[in-house]
């Protein structure tokens, strides 16, 4: 069962994680190419500790993306993120529906 909290926007979940004082990375699907989970424009949401709201793609990367938005967050620079089953990572992350995605992870604030 959803909770209110679970049908939040991400964007919201960012606005009140970043008035709490937390620090926090957006991460925003840019491209997809054949089958891909999320439409492009779909939003993941993460904190310095790893909590995250949202999604880039139904689980298949979220951990990679998590991984590398507490990196963001900890530098400050932004990263293009490309996952897909030709890559070489694809046996570690990957699109298992044969697509693949452009994700771009920026810190907030």
């Amino acid at each position: 069962m959803m909770t209110s909290i679970d049908m939040r926007d991400p964007l919201l979940v960012a606005e009140s994680w970043m008035s709490e004082g937390r620090d926090v990375a957006i991460a925003t699907v840019m491209e997809t190419w054949g089958s891909a989970p999320r439409p492009v424009g779909s939003h993941l949401v993460i904190d310095a500790d790893g909590n995250f709201e949202g999604s880039v793609s139904g689980g298949c990367v979220e951990g990679a993306v998590i991984t590398e938005a507490i990196e963001v967050i900890a530098e400050g620079e932004p990263r293009m993120l490309e996952f897909g089953v030709a890559d070489e990572t694809a046996w570690r992350v990957g699109l298992s529906c044969g697509g693949k995605i452009r994700v771009y992870v920026e810190r907030l604030g």
